[in-house]
């Protein structure tokens, strides 16, 4: 210690010692001890939970962002999470990309709002992650929340549910389409039903207009259009990678789940998480074949559980077996080549016209916040 005069004042100062111990001034070696410090309290008490975050894919033209705003920012605050993260779709990307980007950000749950398109492209964007997906319905069918008893009408109830609900993994459907330009293929995930037939004729023949007008009853015009232009399709189709086989159907939907809207169940042996596909074949045989149709469909398939263990489609006039105007069938894996090609669609969403297409099953491959 030793004494210095610095402007007028005596101060003390301290000399370092050369033979006694020295301080490490290594920035690097500061920063390794923090690193040992941090680790050793890890080991001791666990490591930091990751900040809790939600993402909402919304899309603009469907959702009211400030009433939905507002629902997530008092759900968020609830359930003690992070700011959340929003994110429009777009024309050209209805939610795909921004579901991956959300992935990438680290967010336990993404909440998609929008009609049936959107929940699916969100899907899309999720598949192969951890991710849970939450449903805001805000569209026409909403479809899988119907399936998944959700509330249609309820923002906070919905959004509550993306926060607070219950997990539940579900099945993924994968369609695989070949198109008839070129005869590439082009891979879409699916949540609900898709196929060739009535429900694609039908979205083609939809008046967009009438459909934001008046709903769902919109597609009640699109079916009569459907119906009177319909003629069957021919077709082979092979379950399970069994026996090819050739049969002339009007539609041909394959499920992964069986409700449509107005509590009209289509698929009566349909279950989200049996890591099974659903399929029914329509060939109705003049106005008599349509109404029986309508009426087993309507009535609720009274006596017709149990019966999509088959796997044979009605045939053609020249086969062995009998017309039926209806007819189920079940599987993991069902391709399908068409004569000529036909529109398809995925989840109420045209997705062009295809010569084939494969459909497959991936169990329990998502999570869905349930009530």
């Amino acid at each position: 210690m030793r004494q210095v005069l610095f402007d007028g004042r005596v101060t003390s100062e301290t000399i370092p010692d050369p033979d006694g111990p020295q301080q490490n001034t290594d920035p690097r070696a500061a920063s390794a001890a923090t690193a040992a410090e941090t680790a050793e309290k890890v080991a001791e008490h666990g490591a930091p939970p990751p900040p809790r975050r939600a993402a909402v894919v919304f899309n603009p033209t469907k959702v009211d962002r400030e009433v939905l705003g507002a629902a997530v920012d008092a759900a968020a605050a609830e359930a003690d999470y992070d700011e959340t993260l929003w994110i429009e779709t777009t024309e050209e990307d209805p939610g795909v990309d921004m579901a991956r980007q959300a992935v990438s950000e680290g967010v336990r749950v993404v909440l998609a709002a929008g009609g049936d398109g959107t929940v699916r492209a969100v899907a899309e964007g999720l598949r192969g992650s951890d991710v849970a997906l939450a449903l805001i319905p805000s569209g026409t069918g909403n479809l899988l929340a119907r399936n998944l008893d959700i509330v249609l009408d309820d923002v906070d109830d919905a959004v509550s549910t993306a926060f607070a609900g219950e997990q539940r993994r579900i099945d993924l459907g994968v369609a695989t389409m070949r198109r008839p330009a070129d005869g590439g293929t082009a891979e879409r995930v699916f949540l609900v039903m898709g196929g060739v037939g009535l429900d694609a004729q039908m979205l083609v023949n939809t008046d967009d207009e009438l459909k934001k007008k008046a709903g769902w009853l919109a597609y009640v015009q699109a079916i009569g259009r459907s119906l009177t232009g319909g003629r069957r399709i021919a077709l082979q189709y092979r379950i399970d990678g069994g026996e090819p086989r050739q049969a002339r159907v009007h539609t041909l939907m394959v499920g992964n789940v069986g409700a449509l809207a107005g509590d009209v169940v289509l698929l009566p042996d349909a279950e989200i998480d049996d890591g099974v596909l659903d399929v029914v074949a329509l060939r109705p045989d003049g106005v008599v074949g349509w109404l029986s149709v309508f009426f087993r469909v309507l009535v609720g398939h009274r006596g017709m559980r149990g019966q999509g263990d088959s796997t044979t489609l009605p045939l053609n006039k020249g086969g062995r077996k009998r017309l039926d105007s209806l007819r189920y069938l079940r599987g993991r894996r069902i391709e399908v080549r068409l004569a000529e090609s036909e529109p398809f669609e995925l989840d109420g969403d045209e997705m062009g016209d295809v010569t084939g297409f494969t459909m497959t099953v991936e169990p329990g491959a998502l999570a869905v916040c349930v009530p």
